[in-house]
């Protein structure tokens, strides 16, 4: 590939020969160094130069990546992250890429593709004894050298040892090649292991059995669905390698073989006995048994939120409705401080082994309604934190069980509006039918009940992922037994008022958002695998129809709105910019922002305020019309889940409910409370439920399915 005018000659004192390709990270070399040794370079493109954060991370991962040396592996020579562009060298191997080499000349033979298998999955175990995991093992990143493969760059690789906790790990971001990454990089990117790179090696080597990966899609909405929940297409993998590749593409990352297991099927022709906990079907009466196809589920819907965010967490957007009391400054009747742990939803039936926080409450009434983790909905007494009901996510309980769901859409007059799902077995098909539930906040009883999707290609209408939202009328959800549809179901009734068609979604991935009582689609154009761009539509309630569109460049989201119009942030790098769209006018503004703020950050919209919120617990308050920033403090709250706003204080609490209040005029801490170790620790990393202001009285959720109450002035007292 012939170099450009705007090449450099030499990088980090190797002289530069040649350009052997580009991608989203940066542009790789050709180069020698001055003993002659051919050297493949890899230079970061100018847009991660200006990011500290980026910096960091890429001189962490330098380091970790020399660690490994195997002769699998193309080792690292020489790199700078302190270069006005951070660069890398590793040691060039000749030969093509495996996909060059596919596309030029068909599938591997037999004989060949065993030697791939086995020469990947010693590189893969090189990586994890070295502490790293790749995380974008794809046909291109495999060389086939003249003495078998070699796995190449490791530019998105992680250190394992530090992924638990480190602050500069992008929570929820999507790293990797859609058609060869695993069901869990696209649910929980930070919580992604080494199991990962097994999925990838199972879709490398049958790719290079067949000449297409096994989820391949025309677009990536249905990659990620095919991903996620979809059988592979393995027609034309040698049925002595079948084994080998079906073991790696388990959809649970505990159900697949370790590197050495994998050797040890190819050398043997069976995996070695005995095979880990999680891999054989348990019986039927163990306690955690029924979680599989469901946890499936969650991580479809998590999928296609991720495809459409391109980072789970890029952009927050707090869609439910939650009634405060009649007037600030009181507390509800007969309120008392509490705290208590909600009660076993399922207690007819098998219990439900509860390891997840809430992910949603909401109040109306004289009930605080909260569900996540199985939970459909549970309710707790305003008052004494009496929890007198709770329903289960499905209703009907059979041997493939329920998974991490439920979520409250909106709760107010009383009710509260919820998603259900019905999981059943037709032969050997296993469809779900999802429907949205109003339930009397008080008894818990069903007011009423639609389907929204009844199939195995239903969608989840689940607010936390884009598919419903509440609006005065009611509660948009996406609808139909494909999910190719949204319709209004009527706030009293629950009847369908009218349903409208999605866009193409092969050309096309939207997610149902909410502002100001009005419901939006948006939606991101897809071309090939970019965003080109992002349009926004706001929703007729009286029959669904567009009122209007805007289009914006690139991938981008609503956060809320301010002062009358939509603020809409980039989903995807570095946020310098904020765009405004006026919802009268439609008149789209850009602003720049004092500083720019890191996708690993989380933007929440409240009371006309940007707030960023870091895994660090530091926060920064931003004016949305200006993009200056107010001001900065460390909230010493770890990991902090959504915050929610009063007229002078912002409210943050940790997993395990550590608490701090933040004057909203300058950001100092005015208050802090200790969390709690009453409610158990959840097993996730994602933070919990936000916490629930009504009048003076704060419920905050934490630990397993627990909630505190704290009257917030004797907090600041």
């Amino acid at each position: 590939m012939a170099l450009r005018e705007t090449d450099p000659a030499e990088v980090g004192g190797y002289r530069i020969e040649d350009r052997l390709g580009s991608g989203g990270m940066g542009v790789v070399y050709l180069a020698r160094s001055a003993s002659g040794r051919r050297l493949a370079v890899k230079v970061v493109h100018a847009q991660y130069a200006d990011d500290d954060e980026f910096r960091t991370r890429f001189r962490r991962e330098v380091a970790a990546a020399r660690q490994v040396s195997g002769a699998f592996t193309a080792p690292v020579v020489d790199a700078d992250a302190d270069a006005s562009r951070p660069w890398m060298a590793t040691l060039y191997i000749p030969g093509e890429d495996l996909g060059t080499h596919v596309r030029r000349h068909g599938p591997l033979p037999p004989p060949q593709l065993r030697e791939l298998a086995a020469g990947l999955a010693e590189a893969i175990r090189d990586i994890h004894r070295a502490g790293m995991v790749h995380r974008d093992l794809k046909p291109a990143n495999v060389m086939l050298a003249e003495d078998g493969p070699r796995v190449i760059d490791f530019g998105i690789s992680r250190a394992t040892e530090l992924a638990a906790a480190d602050v500069l790990t992008q929570t929820g971001r999507v790293m990797g090649t859609p058609p060869f990454m695993s069901p869990e990089q696209f649910s929980s990117p930070q919580d992604v292991g080494p199991a990962a790179d097994v999925f990838s090696l199972g879709s490398v080597v049958a790719y290079a059995a067949t000449g297409h990966g096994p989820f391949d899609s025309p677009s990536p909405y249905e990659t990620a669905v095919r991903v996620v929940d979809g059988d592979a297409e393995l027609d034309g993998v040698p049925p002595e390698l079948l084994p080998f590749v079906q073991f790696c593409l388990e959809k649970h990352p505990k159900s697949r073989p370790s590197p050495d297991e994998l050797l040890h099927l190819l050398r043997e022709g069976e995996l070695p006995d005995p095979r880990p906990a999680a891999a054989p079907a348990p019986a039927a009466d163990a306690p955690r048994a029924p979680r599989a196809r469901r946890r499936r589920r969650l991580l479809l819907a998590s999928a296609l939120g991720a495809l459409l965010l391109t980072a789970a967490t890029a952009l927050t957007v707090l869609a439910v409705d939650s009634e405060p009391a009649p007037s600030a400054g009181d507390l509800p009747a007969g309120w008392q401080e509490w705290h208590k742990k909600s009660k076993d939803p399922n207690v007819d039936e098998d219990p439900i082994d509860a390891d997840g926080p809430f992910s949603r409450c909401a109040a109306t009434g004289r009930s605080l309604v909260c569900a996540g983790d199985d939970v459909m909905a549970t309710r707790f007494a305003l008052a004494d934190g009496s929890n007198t009901w709770a329903r289960p996510i499905d209703d009907t309980p059979d041997e493939l069980g329920s998974g991490d769901l439920g979520t409250v859409i909106a709760a107010r007059g009383g009710r509260a509006y919820v998603y259900g799902a019905d999981d059943r077995t037709e032969g050997d098909a296993n469809p779900s039918r999802y429907t949205v539930q109003a339930l009397d906040a008080d008894t818990g009883k069903v007011i009423w009940k639609t389907v929204t999707g009844d199939g195995q290609e239903a969608t989840e209408p689940n607010s936390e992922q884009g598919y419903s939202v509440a609006v005065p009328e009611g509660v948009v959800a996406v609808y139909g037994a494909k999910g190719q549809q949204y319709a209004l179901l009527d706030a009293d009734t629950g009847e369908v008022r009218w349903k409208r068609p999605l866009p193409d979604p092969d050309s096309r991935i939207c997610l149902l958002r909410s502002a100001a009582g009005n419901a939006y689609l948006v939606c991101q154009k897809w071309t090939d695998d970019n965003v080109t761009g992002t349009s926004f539509t706001q929703l007729d309630p009286a029959d669904g129809r567009p009122r209007w569109t805007v289009t914006v460049a690139k991938d981008q989201d609503v956060v809320g709105q301010a002062d009358g119009r939509l603020v809409v942030l980039n989903t995807t790098g570095t946020r310098r910019t904020i765009t405004l769209i006026n919802a009268a006018s439609h008149i789209v503004t850009t602003v720049r922002m004092s500083e720019p703020q890191p996708e690993s950050a989380t933007p929440t919209l409240l009371n006309g305020t940007l707030y960023v919120t870091f895994p660090s617990g530091s926060v920064r308050a931003v004016a949305p019309d200006s993009g200056r920033r107010l001001w900065e403090s460390n909230s010493t709250v770890e990991s902090p889940g959504l915050p929610i706003a009063s007229a002078s204080h912002l409210y943050l609490a940790s997993p395990s409910g550590r608490l701090a209040a933040l004057n909203v005029r300058t950001g100092a801490v005015e208050a802090t409370l200790q969390g709690r170790d009453d409610g158990g620790t959840a097993d996730s990393s994602a933070p919990g439920a936000p916490p629930t202001l009504v009048g003076d009285a704060l419920y905050v959720p934490y630990g397993i399915r627990s909630v505190y109450t704290v009257d917030m002035h004797t907090l600041r007292a």
